[in-house]
């Protein structure tokens, strides 16, 4: 048995399956840990969610920013985007159930020395506060408040965290943190505008896994999110967007050994500049 995390799909459907020959996988036996952004920007994403949900238990998920702007869509809030290539999940004929699946998903996954999440954690977040704050969320999108969440999700401000906020500004930064952040200040504050390459990082700002909480010195964080970053395999940090919904590639690691497993992107690539 083996378990593999995977970097955004993005609707990328067939690179998917291409990956999963490569790897040889065995859904008997082997797992799957999807990264986020199951959806958007490639052009299957409906294929994306009906194989993932069909996985089970063999598939663990986490939500990115993508999947909560497809919900968000769903549930009457805001509109389908000019890249936005979500439509086919909305009119599907099993679309609604698709969707009560993905939000019942997390925000984040622990698990012996791993930590997933889509985009990262603050670095003054120990494991039991992130562990927390990421249960608020879930509890807000399975609930009754999860339009209300939704509603109120968009936006940068706050960008600094304060252990006092609360309600919808609270639970925006958390969000925003887990779904969207790349760098941070040295006050951890979020830079949510940045979309560049690692070179391309403004003067004053770091990024957000060269800090992290003691609590987190034993654990390796897996995230996807910045496919400016690509590839990157630090002892503690493993960041899996390779940008296969750029053209580029999509990636695997297996986590008992951390072998490297990529393949093409096998779909039509989209214009550059869109998150």
């Amino acid at each position: 048995m083996s378990t593999y995390a995977i970097g955004d799909l993005q609707g990328c459907h067939a690179s998917l399956q291409a990956l999963l020959t490569k790897i040889d996988f065995n859904r008997s036996v082997d797992r799957l840990w999807l990264v986020g952004d199951l959806v958007n920007r490639g052009p299957d994403s409906l294929a994306c969610l009906r194989f993932i949900r069909d996985l089970g238990d063999r598939a663990t998920v986490v939500l990115g920013n993508h999947d909560l702007h497809l919900l968000a869509i769903h549930a009457g809030i805001g509109h389908l985007g000019k890249h936005d290539t979500t439509a086919q999940v909305l009119d599907a004929p099993d679309g609604d159930e698709l969707l009560v699946w993905l939000r019942q998903q997390k925000m984040l996954h622990a698990e012996g020395e791993y930590v997933m999440v889509h985009a990262g954690l603050l670095p003054q977040w120990s494991y039991t506060q992130a562990c927390t704050l990421a249960a608020e969320i879930e509890t807000r999108l399975r609930g009754v408040h999860s339009r209300k969440f939704l509603k109120h999700m968009y936006g940068n401000a706050p960008n600094v965290w304060d252990d006092a906020l609360s309600g919808n500004a609270r639970h925006r930064l958390i969000a925003n943190v887990l779904t969207r952040m790349r760098i941070v200040d040295g006050n951890n504050a979020l830079n949510l505008a940045f979309k560049g390459e690692f070179h391309d990082i403004p003067e004053g700002f770091v990024p957000w896994f060269s800090k992290r909480h003691s609590t987190l010195k034993n654990k390796t964080i897996l995230a996807g999110h910045w496919s400016g970053l690509g590839l990157c395999i630090e002892t503690d940090f493993v960041g899996l967007d390779t940008g296969c919904a750029w053209g580029r590639e999509l990636t695997a690691i297996r986590l008992t050994d951390r072998a490297v497993f990529q393949v093409a992107c096998a779909e039509t690539s989209i214009p550059a500049g869109f998150e």
